[in-house]
């Protein structure tokens, strides 16, 4: 049988489909849209092989659509023009069914292929369901954006990649006629990197290099059988993951020497350089932050350079950048901060600003004495006047603690000056 054991499992159905529940589950926004046929146009982000062209393919099926698809690899604007072209007279724009328009990798189209689909997105004659690996955020133009929703996958659990590999011994054709034991799953589980697609591959190829009818699967066999090329670099696959991690890791633990080698196997594996660069920018607020606030102007300066050089120069900037950032002090303190904030908002609710503090555009407003007692802090000594700025439930909380470096120490020291003992600074 030449059709691969992944396509072969593909589901037609969401009661077939695993993982992705926070989406697909009887609560989950997805299976709602769904279930009502009022689909959306949308954007799915996450890792490679968890269910992105299968769950769009469902969503047609599911919903009775016409289903036209792109990869964005080989397509250019006239591909796009011709399949909007079929897909207008399939269904037509006084439809509530408009046909789906899948596109893969839609993160690979220029802007102006981008820009070829707005129209048909506007006016509803296509339903645009868009898959990409890259944070759609700097990879999809913003126009086109604002018409998507935009549903996070995750990778899958151990719990699914194992429940796909018994599905796969029960209802494929050639695989249940085998006599397969699965005695070990570990070393499959950690191969597939989460990659369903990948699990599947590499189980066919290890049951297909068996003679006998009895087939055992440990997991001394699986890294005997399955050669990882460890030092190959798979912008696609979990060594791009893999490896982006242990680069930040190297810079968040200050070993310039890690972090450049680990650069390195990126550039030299084709990596896109403006992907290095916004990693740079996040690690420099997130692990650096006010410990070396020009921490994070060199990281965005190195965004802009590599987005105008290009390779092969790009490899200079970032290796200036990545050697800085690691070398510099560090601190996670504002990274913190908004994390306590955001959770605190969570746990308290929707509370009433102080009436100092909040704004009076109107007569109504001012009579209702909107702002009256704030006090402008540029009229005081040191730009300073205590008062409380916090809702009255949550007042004197402490959400910003800064960080045991030199810079943030004089932030302390000065935040205590002002604020006495109010913060415990």
């Amino acid at each position: 049988m030449n059709t691969p054991l992944a396509e072969r499992l593909r589901p037609h159905t969401l009661n077939d489909y695993l993982s992705q529940q926070h989406l697909v589950g009887k609560d989950g926004m997805l299976y709602q849209q769904i279930k009502s046929g009022v689909i959306p146009s949308m954007i799915f982000w996450g890792p490679p092989g968890i269910g992105k062209t299968t769950l769009a393919n469902i969503i047609a099926n599911e919903s009775d659509r016409p289903f036209f698809k792109l990869s964005a690899i080989n397509s250019g604007v006239k591909d796009i023009r011709d399949v909007i072209d079929k897909a207008k007279k399939s269904g037509g724009m006084f439809t509530t069914k408009n046909p789906i328009l899948f596109i893969d990798e839609i993160h690979r189209f220029s802007k102006s292929q981008q820009d070829s689909l707005l129209e048909a997105v506007e006016k509803g004659w296509v339903t645009l369901i868009g898959a990409t690996t890259e944070n759609p955020s700097f990879e999809v133009i913003s126009a086109l954006l604002s018409r998507c929703q935009v549903y996070t996958l995750n990778a899958f659990s151990k719990t699914d990649l194992e429940a796909l590999l018994q599905r796969a011994l029960k209802e494929d054709t050639a695989l249940s006629k085998l006599n397969i034991e699965l005695k070990e799953t570990e070393a499959l589980l950690r191969l597939s990197g989460g990659d369903a697609r990948k699990l599947l591959n590499i189980f066919e190829l290890l049951v297909a290099s068996f003679d006998g009818d009895h087939i055992v699967i440990t997991n001394d066999l699986v890294t005997k059988q399955v050669q990882s090329k460890a030092a190959r670099y798979d912008k696609a696959g979990e060594q791009h993951y893999d490896i982006i991690s242990a680069f930040i890791k190297s810079i968040r633990g200050s070993d310039p020497n890690a972090a450049v080698y680990y650069l390195a196997r990126m550039i030299e594996g084709g990596e896109d350089v403006k992907f290095i660069a916004r990693r740079l920018l996040i690690s420099a607020s997130e692990d650096i932050g006010n410990a070396n606030p020009t921490a994070l102007v060199i990281a965005n300066n190195t965004f802009q350079a590599v987005s105008v050089i290009g390779n092969p120069e790009s490899r200079i900037i970032l290796s200036q950048c990545a050697t800085y950032l690691a070398s510099s002090p560090k601190s996670n303190a504002a990274y913190e901060a908004i994390g306590r904030a955001q959770q605190l908002v969570k746990d308290t609710g929707d509370l009433s600003v102080p009436i100092a503090m909040r704004n009076a555009p109107t007569k109504l407003m001012k009579e209702l004495g909107y702002g009256d007692t704030y006090k402008y802090s540029h009229n005081y000594e040191n730009n300073f006047a205590a008062q409380e700025f916090l809702p009255e439930e949550i007042a004197n909380t402490k959400l910003y603690n800064p960080g045991n470096n030199a810079r943030e120490q004089a932030q302390r020291n000065h935040l205590k000056m002002l604020w006495k003992d109010k913060y415990g600074y």
